[in-house]
């Protein structure tokens, strides 16, 4: 069975589509960004640090840590860079480091966004 989530302590949206699914033991979280919060038009690492929290409310409200992060899926409009953002990842992640994939994109959703992330969480 699948569960479709949408938590009302995120950033609300009108696409077709929720914020995670739950199927078995996997919680399944669609890609987060910034949009529609006070980052929206800020850094890079702005962007991250939003997401990244967007993110820690989810693993908080399922009862998870970020030891229960299995797999990131990291989406940003300019790999150069990266470096901006490293330190950030690696404290967010705790010690608890996940699989994680960096994808370079040509754009996301709204111009002013410059990174989206989608994660994989063991419950």
């Amino acid at each position: 069975m699948v569960e479709r989530v949408t938590y009302e302590s995120l950033p609300q949206f009108a696409g077709p589509y929720v914020h995670a699914t739950k199927h078995n033991k996997t919680l399944y979280i669609s890609g987060l960004t910034a949009y529609g919060t006070d980052a929206q038009v800020l850094s890079l690492t702005e962007q991250t640090k939003e997401i990244l929290d967007q993110i820690s409310t989810v693993l908080k409200t399922e009862g998870c840590t970020k030891s229960n992060l299995v797999k990131l899926t990291i989406f940003v409009r300019d790999i150069s860079k990266l470096a901006s953002i490293r330190e950030l990842l690696f404290h967010f992640y705790d010690g608890h480091l996940p699989a994680c994939s960096l994808v370079e994109v040509s754009k996301l959703i709204h111009p002013d966004l410059q990174i989206e992330i989608e994660a994989v969480v063991a419950l």
